[in-house]
C-alpha cells in the first residue's frame, strides 16, 4: 500500500497509496492519552510518563503497520485501554508493531533522532503530544504542554521516550496527510519526515525502544 523511491538529495521517500477510512479513523483516537497536567516532583509521575510513552509508541506503530498494509484486524479493542502495557495485551501490540515495514519504520527513527538533536525539542514535542491528546479542551492541553515541557527540561532520562512517542504518533498523522494529498491531486505525495540524525547514546535507550524500533 505504498511505494519507496530514493531521492539523491532527500534520501529515501515513502509514498502511501489510498488508505481506507476505517484505518485513518483510528489515528486521532490513538493520540488520546492522559498526559499529566501538573508537575509532581516525586518519582511516580516520571514512571507513569515513561510507561505512557511506551504505550503511545507501541499503539502508533501498530497503527502504522495497518496503514502500511492497508488493513485493520477485526478485533483491536486491546489498543485503547490507557493502563500500563503488560501481559497478553503487550504481546498483541508488540506483534502488530513488528509488522511495520522497514521503510515505514525508518520514518519514525528519522523523526526521533532529529528531535533528540534539536535544541527546540521540548517546544516541538510537548505541544504536539498535549494538543492531540486533548483536542477539545484547550485549557487542559495548555497545562499538559507546560508539564511535558518541564519534564523534558528537567529529566534528561525521559527525553528519548518522549521523543519516540512524538515521532511515532507524528508519523501516522503525516502518513494520512500524504495519502490524502495523493488522493486529492491524483499523484503520489511523500510522507513528511525530518532529516535523520545520529542515534542517541545506548545508555539513554531503553530495551522497549530497541525492540520496537529494531535498533
Amino acid at each position: 500500500m505504498f511505494t519507496v523511491r530514493d531521492d539523491p538529495h532527500l534520501g529515501r521517500r515513502v509514498f502511501p497509496g489510498p488508505v481506507a477510512p476505517e484505518v485513518t479513523g483510528l489515528v486521532p483516537r490513538v493520540h488520546h492519552a492522559d498526559w499529566p497536567v501538573w508537575l509532581d516532583p516525586g518519582p511516580r509521575m516520571l514512571r507513569d510518563v515513561l510507561d505512557l510513552c511506551r504505550l503511545q509508541t507501541a499503539r502508533s506503530l501498530a497503527v502504522l503497520s495497518w496503514l502500511a498494509h492497508g488493513r485493520v484486524p477485526g478485533d483491536h479493542a486491546w489498543l485503547w485501554p490507557g493502563r500500563r502495557l503488560t501481559g497478553p495485551r503487550q504481546h498483541l501490540m508488540y506483534a502488530e508493531a513488528a509488522g511495520v515495514p522497514d521503510a515505514a519504520l525508518g520514518l519514525v527513527v528519522a523523526n526521533w533522532t532529529w528531535v533528540l538533536g534539536t535544541r527546540f525539542a521540548g517546544q516541538v514535542t510537548a505541544p504536539y503530544l498535549a494538543g492531540t491528546a486533548y483536542p477539545d479542551d484547550g485549557f487542559t492541553a495548555a497545562q499538559a504542554t507546560v508539564t511535558l515541557t518541564r519534564i523534558w527540561e528537567r529529566h534528561a532520562e525521559a527525553r528519548p521516550a518522549l521523543g519516540v512517542a512524538w515521532a511515532a504518533s507524528r508519523t501516522i498523522t503525516d502518513w494520512c496527510k500524504a495519502a490524502e494529498l495523493g488522493a486529492a491531486y491524483g499523484r503520489e505525495a511523500p510522507v513528511f519526515t525530518y532529516p535523520r540524525g545520529p542515534l542517541p547514546p545506548p545508555a539513554g535507550v531503553r530495551p522497549w525502544m530497541v525492540r520496537l524500533l529494531r535498533l
